[in-house]
């Protein structure tokens, strides 16, 4: 038997339970992880909340669920160290330290992967809770910027909501593909942003960027804080608005940029892959991005790392599986 967090309903917090439910075993092509390390993500505490979005609300629970999500036992990115492996396995053995990510499970004491899907070894060097935390803002970065936007060397890039947990790890990103960046965040969060790559930092309290008389190739919402309207006086003709918020005015600047001159909006869900996850892994090896890792929390205290997310850590949360009663939640300053 194993610990697992459970959503049995929409809700806050508090909503969250502890169980105790038999351990998975991984079958054909399918790998058992020890978990030693999950995140709680943004996308996590949308979910938890049935928060889906504007008008998307019925359609995110007939996808996830209508009372509550069908997979109880949430959680998303994990790492940890392969247990036991499945029929047909070659990629993995047991003993093999990984991480990655998954449709759900992540919050439990063991979690079974299949091994061809977002799961990879983990660098030396990176920690468990440094590797769960990059899955989710590493991978979706990666793929707004470097798969959608198709930054190029020397463009300018400028990032809404740059200390959060998508916005960290665009900044580094960003500059990895060789662009300017221009990060936007509280004065608070300046130094932090500065040390993650960003050439200028802007205070989002000191007036709007877009009437700043600048232009950049690409302006990328994490913060829900723009539009395409909003930003076009600050595109470039061949510009790209990009928002991790889907709505249906998204959807319909989408459709009427994509064709024609002038910027464009891109939008997508994201969600993990083989490829990606082997990225971000070779990335951390390289040394290329790092998380911000600012609090832990064990297992059975996920409601109070859930309310520690919401108040916007300087950082990325970190749930560790110690067994109940275990170690008291730390927090770390923000490096």
């Amino acid at each position: 038997m194993m610990n697992a967090v459970f959503t049995p309903t929409y809700g806050t917090a508090s909503t969250l339970q502890l169980r105790h439910i038999p351990i998975p075993t991984p079958g054909p092509g399918e790998v058992l992880v020890q978990v030693e390390a999950s995140a709680v993500t943004a996308g996590d505490r949308r979910i938890r909340s049935a928060d889906f979005g504007p008008g998307m609300s019925l359609m995110g629970r007939l996808f996830i669920g209508l009372f509550g999500p069908r997979r109880p036992v949430q959680g998303t990115m994990f790492a940890g160290v392969v247990t036991a492996v499945g029929q047909g396995v070659e990629r993995f053995q047991v003993g093999d330290a990984v991480f990655g990510s998954v449709a759900a499970g992540a919050w439990a004491e063991y979690l079974v992967v299949h091994a061809d899907g977002p799961i990879a070894q983990r660098p030396a060097g990176v920690t468990p809770a440094e590797a769960a935390a990059t899955p989710y803002g590493a991978g979706t970065a990666w793929h707004f910027l470097h798969d959608l936007a198709a930054v190029k060397p020397g463009e300018r890039v400028l990032v809404l909501g740059g200390a959060g947990g998508v916005g960290r790890f665009a900044i580094q990103i960003a500059r990895h593909l060789g662009a300017h960046v221009t990060a936007v965040g509280r004065r608070t969060s300046f130094d932090m942003m500065r040390e993650l790559g960003a050439h200028e930092v802007l205070d989002h309290q000191a007036g709007d960027f877009a009437a700043r008389g600048e232009t950049w190739d690409v302006v990328f919402d994490t913060a829900d804080v723009s539009s395409l309207g909003h930003s076009r006086p600050a595109l470039r003709p061949t510009g790209r608005f990009m928002t991790l918020y889907g709505g249906l005015r998204v959807l319909v600047d989408m459709l009427r940029t994509r064709r024609g001159r002038g910027p464009r909006a891109l939008f997508a869900v994201v969600t993990g892959n083989r490829a990606r996850t082997e990225t971000l892994a070779k990335l951390l090896a390289e040394g290329a991005i790092r998380p911000v890792v600012a609090a832990t929390f064990a297992l059975d205290d996920v409601a109070a790392a859930h309310r520690c997310a919401e108040q916007r850590a300087p950082g990325d949360v970190v749930v560790l599986p110690t067994p109940r009663g275990g170690a008291a939640a730390s927090i770390a300053a923000a490096a």
